[in-house]
């Protein structure tokens, strides 16, 4: 089973890609709507990443469910599992291949924090950043069990790098 796409160099039309596509689904949230934030490898220039644009959407409550899962089906968007509590997931596939993921957190959400200081870590360290594309590359060529393989086996290394640095 393959993942969801596949590794690829960074590409400086990312951020360019998260722009474009976070204009497209502002709108969807409405006055819930506190900001947004391009995460994920994508958002880190020069760590090679999975050609999938990484959005965090904050929002002040998860209202109008209905309507915003609607408005995000228009853009190609399907909803997923929620990942917890306050934390809804969408994505976005073209052809069979995923394009983007959206999270979609409350103020307050322990995630948010966690999600924008891995970026920022990344985007820091060159240390940290060669490491983790290491890891991310050896896990692609041995991978065997899809994407949650995938993410299962990077974990452990995000959690203790996390625990290192936190309060930083």
């Amino acid at each position: 089973m393959a993942l969801t796409s596949e590794i690829s160099p960074y590409n400086p039309q990312w951020p360019l890609l998260f722009t474009a596509e976070n204009r497209r689904i502002e709108e969807g949230f409405g006055t819930e709507l506190i900001g947004t934030h391009h995460i994920g490898s994508t958002a880190v220039p020069g760590l090679s990443a999975k050609p999938e644009i990484d959005i965090l959407v904050v929002v002040s409550e998860h209202i109008n469910e209905v309507a915003r899962s609607e408005f995000m089906r228009t853009l190609g968007y399907v909803r997923g599992t929620d990942l917890s509590a306050g934390h809804h997931f969408y994505r976005r596939d073209v052809d069979g291949v995923r394009t983007h993921k959206i999270h979609v957190c409350v103020a307050g959400h322990g995630q948010i924090a966690r999600m924008l200081r891995f970026r920022d870590l990344l985007r820091e360290d060159s240390t940290i950043r060669k490491q983790y594309q290491d890891l991310k590359l050896r896990l692609e060529a041995d991978n065997r069990g899809g994407i949650a393989e995938y993410l299962a086996h990077k974990a452990p290394y995000i959690d203790a790098l996390m625990n290192m640095h936190l309060g930083d």
